[in-house]
């Protein structure tokens, strides 16, 4: 990988797309080069304008421009966010065959341009779509991932620190499974600083209880929906989510992240990508950590595994 360049290649230019790059642009110091590229060039073009136009407040320098797929060449990273956006009441698997198609008009001219870096990908649902990518590009799995549920556990981390009148740094804490309706927080994991929630939870000292923590856990299983009654859209987050993935693999920072990647007999599961705590750097996923699940925790998992693999066998790609 050409750490040392950090050119990064954008895929869709749509909202999360752009708030993506504008989160990359403010940020700072994470790359030094951004191309965009859209099926609409013009637009493509006048993002890219946009954003030039903001460099002398943003805190380094950055060459950004609308390129080409031949652009991918010598990229480190090609994220994909093109896609057609969710619609209301629409579940993200509902968005499955029609993304697919789109897929098959992006993956195979990036990887005939010679790019030789990772995929990361943010269209969804997001789980089927990182595989559909790994199997279309027929790149080895450590580079291709998913932003998986990293977003889900930052709605999580911020919940619970709400809750327990915390910095949500000091909240560890996951949502595993499938990026949609069967994702689920495993409890027995949760710690506050090295503390276990589910310890503080037991204590009758304090007005703290499990039922609380399920309605969290369905406040964030749920905010995607909200959001999109509301607003029509989600991007905000994801667009941070995507930035915060991308500054892990070019810093080569061995950060623990809840991605999508593949499972190779982790968790009693092959063959599926899912979002699970990984160790993110510069050649992609370096560790898949395994966590230590209840017996109830690890068939929801499955199930949430099955879900994915279901929808993903019905494909013709």
């Amino acid at each position: 990988m050409n750490t040392d360049r950090r050119k990064v290649v954008l895929i869709g230019t749509g909202m999360v797309g752009m708030s993506f790059a504008y989160a990359l642009v403010n940020q700072g110091g994470i790359c030094n080069e951004l191309v965009l590229i859209d099926v609409n060039k013009l637009r493509a073009q006048g993002e890219a304008m946009d954003l030039n136009h903001g460099l002398a407040f943003a805190k380094s320098n950055m060459k950004i421009y609308a390129g080409e797929y031949k652009d991918c060449k010598d990229a480190d990273i090609v994220v994909i966010a093109a896609g057609v956006a969710q619609k209301e009441g629409e579940t993200r698997l509902d968005l499955l065959q029609r993304n697919v198609e789109v897929f098959r008009s992006i993956v195979g001219p990036v990887v005939k341009s010679g790019f030789d870096g990772i995929f990361l990908v943010a269209t969804n649902p997001v789980d089927i779509m990182t595989r559909v990518t790994y199997e279309l590009s027929r790149f080895g799995s450590s580079r291709v991932i998913g932003t998986g549920t990293s977003l889900d556990t930052a709605r999580l981390r911020y919940l619970l620190g709400d809750y327990f009148t915390v910095d949500p740094k000091n909240i560890h804490a996951y949502v595993i499974g499938e990026h949609g309706d069967s994702e689920f927080v495993p409890l027995s994991q949760v710690m506050l600083a090295t503390k276990p929630v589910s310890t503080i939870l037991a204590d009758d000292r304090n007005e703290y209880c499990v039922d609380d923590m399920k309605q969290i856990e369905e406040q964030v299983r749920t905010a995607a929906y909200k959001i999109i009654e509301a607003k029509r859209a989600t991007y905000y987050g994801i667009g941070m989510a995507i930035t915060r993935i991308v500054k892990a693999i070019l810093g080569d920072e061995n950060s623990v992240l809840t991605v999508s990647a593949k499972l190779c007999g982790e968790y009693g599961a092959r063959d599926i990508f899912i979002g699970v705590p990984t160790i993110i750097g510069r050649n992609g996923v370096k560790e898949i950590l395994e966590l230590t699940l209840t017996d109830e925790e690890q068939k929801k998992f499955h199930a949430s595994g099955n879900v994915l693999r279901e929808y993903f066998d019905g494909l013709t790609l």
